[in-house]
């Protein structure tokens, strides 16, 4: 009878814990139904963290509608990283109000403490090969850096976590850009072995389970296979492009290495085309950076798109609670 009764616990346990975690689990299989068949319109807002929608109202003055996917970023600068509160709280709204919410982590190097500058900063100022091993090697004091900066911006993304929202969460974007200091190092102990770090720490060790991983390339080498951290370690594949990555070339080139998990334009200057859309179909969202929604589009080219049948803006989206 103990016996029995220790098994229908089990069972109810088990139940109930599948069931809570379907309930918790929506953007992703969202995503995966759209594939092939709808885009998300998503629009980017960096500097400054004080207006998180900055970027998204200006589309929604110019189209009359609000992107489908909101994107924010954690940020490096000193005035940035005090509004950090400003911008998760954004994202809450946004989830809310029915967008998918991304949110980007711009870390500074580990060596260096927080505020740091673009360039040098985020850009050229590299580690070494023995700091990049010390980075990766549990316990050194580098590698205890990275995870106290793990943990600050855990605190946010608990937060998010706890108002039952999901997060598109980007971190160490655009691998294979070697001005980045964590960028352009292939291979097993590269930058796909820091991504491992970081996602294993954030999801199993803080218990940040309202993380979807996007594992995120530029169109700049075709060395993807070197950078990808295994499948069990991404959700969505992003690709940003901005020299030539709209090429048909490019799109053939990704489908089998990412297989059938979702894809997306990550970053781009110029709004892909309706016509494009319609040849590369697989492609689930397109986030447009920022200011250059502005300076690299006309508005009739927003217009266009944001008003093309295969391309889903906020007002229609499922309510995510």
């Amino acid at each position: 009878m103990h016996s029995h009764l220790l098994k229908t616990f089990f069972l109810l346990y088990l139940l109930s814990t599948t069931s809570a975690f379907a309930q918790s689990k929506k953007v992703l299989p969202y995503l995966q139904r759209i594939s092939g068949k709808q885009t998300l319109a998503g629009q980017h807002n960096k500097e400054p963290n004080a207006e998180p929608t900055k970027w998204t109202d200006y589309i929604h003055r110019t189209t009359g509608k609000y992107p489908a996917l909101w994107s924010g970023d954690f940020l490096f600068q000193q005035e940035n990283i005090d509004n950090r509160w400003k911008m998760v709280q954004e994202a809450e709204r946004q989830y809310k109000a029915g967008a998918v919410v991304n949110i980007m982590w711009h870390a500074c190097p580990p060596g260096s403490g927080e505020p740091c500058g673009w360039d040098p900063g985020l850009l050229n100022q590299l580690l070494t090969d023995a700091q990049w091993q010390e980075l990766l090697t549990d316990g050194t004091p580098l590698n205890k850096t990275w995870k106290s900066r793990m943990d600050d911006i855990a605190v946010y993304l608990q937060y998010l976590k706890d108002k039952q929202v999901e997060v598109l969460f980007r971190p160490l974007h655009e691998m294979n850009q070697g001005k980045f200091w964590w960028g352009g190092r292939p291979g097993p102990n590269g930058t796909a072995r820091l991504y491992q770090i970081t996602h294993d720490y954030l999801q199993k060790t803080k218990g940040l389970t309202n993380l979807i991983w996007v594992w995120d390339m530029q169109d700049m080498s075709r060395d993807f296979a070197q950078y990808n951290p295994g499948p069990q370690y991404w959700d969505v594949f992003a690709f940003d492009v901005y020299d030539k990555g709209y090429d048909q070339s490019w799109y053939d080139y990704i489908l089998p290495i990412v297989g059938n998990k979702p894809i997306a334009i990550g970053e781009c200057a110029v709004l892909p085309t309706p016509e494009l859309l319609a040849k590369q179909p697989r492609w689930v969202f397109f986030m447009d950076w920022a200011e250059l929604v502005q300076e690299k589009n006309s508005v009739e080219a927003i217009k266009r798109i944001y008003n093309a049948p295969r391309v889903l803006t906020r007002d229609e989206m499922p309510q995510w609670k």
